[in-house]
């Protein structure tokens, strides 16, 4: 996705056009029926939670962050996280609406879930929508390019070098990233999910994958046979600064209360190393530790 900003993984301008197909799994998607008064002041989406002993959350099937197994079960990093600090909230249940990347920011705005758990990057123009919590994660940008990388590419400046097709997800930032750094526009393919990236990389649509090295590791482990690699993560440097990217759950502004309890719940499982534990299965690793990194840190222009 074409993000309005360079240092987001995900872009929400065209969430309006998908919303209406969202799909809701794992629980009734039905929206929030939160007093807005309440809302204002704080302590409507968690005390209405806790009395109904489960919260929905939004995320977009991109493996690992957020997405459904065969069965039908809701995991990876960000709603296994969201089960253990809501567990800790006296919220036993996490509910999943499945939507489009581009999707969830006005799926949280509109109500249809409370938080996103979709391991989202924190920035300035999403911090004008929406409320983050502290980062869970850190993360770099790398390429999946065919076994051998025989076109030598490392970053966007070797792709812009070879006149290379980039394949993006449709909303990531890298798609953002591509084209401010020189990346022709009729080079920058964007498909749906990693998957769909995929098939377009085996099919000779595009020449690499742009997108965040856990999510690349992830969708290669599901095709170990085949001839592919994943390049090392790389800075992605714009107008001079560094693209950090920064993963946190997304809430409704007015979610003042819900915001600061889920920040320290997060932060006692930072202290105790339990995040880690947490997404290491997911394929994070001490590298992606966000430290005392805030929120506000990455929400600053």
């Amino acid at each position: 996705m074409t993000s309005p900003t360079p240092s987001s993984r995900r872009d929400f301008l065209r969430y309006g056009a998908v919303l209406a197909g969202a799909v809701p799994l794992l629980g009734a998607a039905a929206c929030s029926t939160t007093d807005p008064e309440k809302e204002k002041a704080g302590g409507g989406t968690l005390e209405k939670a806790k009395k109904e002993g489960y919260i929905q959350v939004g995320y977009a099937n991109e493996a690992p962050y957020g997405f459904t197994t065969s069965d039908g079960k809701l995991t990876g990093e960000a709603p296994e996280l969201a089960k253990v600090i809501f567990k800790e909230l006296g919220i036993n249940e996490v509910r999943g609406v499945q939507v489009e990347f581009g999707g969830l920011i006005a799926g949280v705005q509109a109500r249809r879930f409370d938080a996103i758990a979709a391991g989202m990057f924190i920035n300035p123009e999403r911090c004008g929508q929406i409320a983050f919590a502290d980062p869970e994660y850190i993360a770099k940008t790398a390429l999946m390019v065919p076994k051998g990388n025989p076109k030598g590419l490392k970053n966007f400046d070797d792709a812009i070098k070879q006149k290379v097709k980039v394949g993006v997800m449709n909303g990531a930032a890298e798609a953002d990233y591509a084209a401010k750094l020189g990346v022709s526009k009729g080079n920058i393919k964007g498909f749906p999910d990693p998957p769909g990236a995929y098939d377009g990389l085996k099919a000779g649509r595009c020449d690499c994958i742009a997108l965040t090295r856990i999510s690349l590791v992830d969708l290669l482990s599901k095709h170990k046979s085949d001839p592919f690699e994943v390049t090392p993560a790389f800075d992605v440097v714009i107008d001079g600064k560094e693209q950090s990217g920064a993963g946190g759950f997304g809430f409704r502004k007015a979610d003042t209360d819900l915001i600061q309890a889920f920040n320290g719940e997060l932060a006692k499982l930072k202290t105790s190393g339990r995040l880690l534990e947490i997404l290491k299965p997911f394929g994070f690793s001490e590298a992606e530790m966000p430290g005392n990194r805030t929120a506000a840190e990455f929400c600053k222009a």
